[in-house]
């Protein structure tokens, strides 16, 4: 069935001619939107367990969990994102994938829970680290095409986190306080983007066309 265009369709004049909003353009921002919330909450509730109960076994069987679906999450936003350089996208995409798999390696690949060995063993950041990669991909996107403040300290602190465990330079303490940082900012983040203005998600839609275009050409 062909693409609808919404109720009193509003034409817009983009950079390489007019274009419509079509209620699939509005239903993949609102998927999109839906997988920040649930990764946000995910990774929210994780620190806020950590935080209160500190590291019992049945909080790092909860954490596996919710790292699950935190990535699940990620997965539903990256496949509904609007980025205009397709490779850019994809390559969001592959470093998803090589998170996941590398997260299904360690995880049957050590008796103990996922995430403690993730902390303990640090090199498995090397592959498990490919998730928060996209996750950070994903923020670089967001503070540049709409200058959010809680995007623009997300985009390093989470790097300057993962990185500074690897090599052993952050104490504890910092850690822990870098963590709630990151999950504090995403919860706002995420809610932020439940109240913006549909359509600046979209995007330029002449533009992706004429990209589209330019690939049938040149292929």
């Amino acid at each position: 069935m062909a693409d609808r265009a919404v109720p009193d369709t509003v034409v817009y004049e983009g950079q390489f001619g007019s274009f419509v909003i079509t209620e699939a353009d509005r239903r993949g921002v609102i998927i999109y939107r839906a997988g920040l919330v649930v990764a946000a909450m995910a990774f929210a509730i994780a620190i806020g367990l950590v935080s209160a109960y500190g590291p019992q076994p049945w909080v790092w069987r909860s954490l596996s969990v919710l790292y699950a679906v935190l990535w699940l999450g990620l997965g539903i936003s990256l496949a509904t994102i609007h980025i205009y350089l397709q490779p850019l996208h994809r390559a969001l995409q592959i470093f998803w994938l090589i998170g996941g798999f590398a997260s299904l390696g360690v995880a049957h690949g050590d008796p103990r829970p996922f995430l403690l060995t993730v902390y303990e063993q640090p090199l498995t950041l090397l592959g498990v680290g490919f998730t928060f990669a996209a996750l950070t991909g994903i923020f670089f996107k967001e503070a540049f095409c709409f200058d959010r403040l809680e995007t623009k300290f997300l985009t390093p602190l989470v790097p300057l986190l993962l990185l500074g465990h690897l090599v052993g330079l952050w104490p504890l303490a910092w850690e822990q306080a870098l963590l709630i940082a990151w999950a504090m900012l995403f919860v706002v983040f995420a809610l932020r983007k439940v109240t913006q203005a549909i359509p600046p998600d979209i995007g330029d839609k002449s533009v992706f066309e004429y990209l589209k275009q330019q690939r049938a050409a040149n292929s």
